[in-house]
């Protein structure tokens, strides 16, 4: 299937995705936030420039797009029908380079929670995926943090 746009208004397109501060990320940074914990954004210092560091709990978030990152199982990862090679290596080198960072992280001691932007989508599904990813961690077992059920 041929694509809906232009070449000019596909790249203008594709142009306005963001990289940074995006809706799902502004989401989960105001829960981590509301629940009293406190967060570094973007430390560049870091393997894979995670969206939220929080450094006192040596964890990391990452905040990412279930089609750029290719989310297995989810209706938005697909690999669009133009341009297939294109596409192909250039989601699995975002996937292979996604996973080359977590076990850098790992070697650094961090711990690593992915939330996909599908989870963002409804705040209950969000809350409900954060308290469970957070219980996993010393970050749920603090006191005074109020992620518990």
């Amino acid at each position: 299937m041929a694509d809906i746009f232009s070449k000019t208004k596909r790249s203008s397109v594709m142009g306005k995705i963001r990289g940074v501060n995006t809706k799902p990320e502004k989401l989960v940074r105001s829960f981590l936030h509301g629940h009293g914990l406190r967060f570094r954004i973007h430390q560049r210092k870091l393997p894979g420039n995670p969206d939220i560091v929080l450094a006192r709990h040596k964890t990391v978030v990452f905040v990412n797009g279930c089609f750029w990152h290719h989310h297995s199982g989810c209706k938005n990862a697909v690999y669009p029908s133009t341009r297939r090679d294109f596409w192909r290596n250039k989601i699995d080198s975002t996937v292979q380079r996604d996973r080359t960072n977590k076990v850098k992280l790992r070697r650094l001691g961090w711990q690593i929670i992915t939330v996909w932007e599908c989870e963002t989508s409804q705040l209950p599904v969000l809350t409900k995926r954060l308290r469970t990813l957070l219980a996993g961690t010393e970050i749920g077992e603090g006191e005074g943090y109020l992620i518990t059920s």
